[in-house]
């Protein structure tokens, strides 16, 4: 999936301004921003709900403004909510999805169902089913037509912890199994965290940002690490360690505890004067920066 400087007016607003994304099969992509930010609208575009003013979509390599119908039949989507017939079966609701699209078969209906985890209530009417069964059968009614872009909005909202979990493995699946590309948006960033590879930060429709979610972190940027001593370590030998290293960054110790805050070398050199000064240390954690954090100091230095 690829964006080219995309953007879009309303009258004379511009909701979205030039966005470009590049995003490859078997990777999955967040869209994090706050309300407002743009990200439906981004989705609604890639799925052809509304056009771009300016710039290029391109799925799987088809201009979407040029080839409508064939860029739209590489592509499955949940756009708000996933719309099914509660009054209709699991099966039926697929089969009229599956109806839209080109030439697929009872088999492919059939992958779907046993793919998402719903073969042995497929037959069941959508009324019975859990809110999270529902967002699993609207995975389904996706990807019947065996889409190689999966765009997913907000698809967590209103699900248990088993249903997150749910969501979460099944996404994961089609990533890996699949190669199927996911850009997916969501406000529940520990879960985006453990889902996605990268994500951009949009605000205001302006892309701030695209990371790996590897990145969050800078390789040395100084960040509270916790040591944990064997037994029970007085104030004095503790400070004196310090203060032969001449410590800078911010410390703080207890009976067997120590957190310092810094980076890779300082906490090299705490490390090394705390074995010299034979106080055996159980472990030492850095504390990394999540997801959440990240997005929330970005926004926040982005609108100061």
């Amino acid at each position: 999936l690829e964006l080219k400087n995309v953007t879009k007016f309303i009258g004379k607003k511009k909701i979205i301004d030039h966005v470009s994304l590049d995003i490859k099969r078997g990777e999955i992509f967040g869209l994090l921003g706050p309300n407002g930010a743009g990200k439906t609208t981004i989705m609604r575009m890639i799925t052809g709900l509304i056009k771009p003013t300016k710039g290029d979509i391109l799925i799987s390599g088809i201009n979407l403004a040029e080839h409508h119908e064939d860029a739209l039949a590489e592509i499955g989507a949940i756009i708000e909510a996933p719309d099914l017939y509660k009054h209709l079966s699991g099966k039926l609701n697929l089969k009229i999805m599956a109806n839209m699209s080109r030439n697929v078969s009872t088999k492919e209906i059939q992958e779907a169902t046993q793919f998402v985890g719903l073969s042995q209530r497929i037959n069941d009417k959508v009324g019975k089913y859990s809110l999270g069964m529902r967002q699993r059968l609207g995975i389904a009614s996706a990807l019947v037509s065996r889409p190689k872009v999966l765009v997913l909005d907000e698809p967590l909202n209103g699900l248990d912890p088993d249903g997150v979990k749910e969501m979460r493995d099944t996404l994961l699946t089609l990533a890996q199994t699949e190669d199927v590309c996911i850009i997916i948006s969501s406000h529940i960033l520990s879960e985006m965290e453990q889902v996605c590879n990268r994500f951009a930060i949009i605000d205001k429709g302006i892309m701030i940002e695209t990371m790996d979610m590897t990145e969050t972190n800078s390789q040395n940027e100084p960040v509270p690490y916790r040591f944990v001593f064997l037994s029970e370590v007085e104030s004095q030998e503790v400070e004196a360690v310090i203060q032969q290293i001449k410590l800078p960054e911010v410390f703080r110790f207890s009976s067997n505890e120590l957190t310092v805050v810094g980076d890779r070398e300082v906490i090299a050199k705490v490390i090394r004067a705390l074995i010299e000064a034979n106080i055996d240390i159980v472990s030492v954690t850095p504390h990394k920066k999540n997801l959440e954090e990240y997005f929330i100091r970005r926004v926040g230095e982005i609108n100061q």
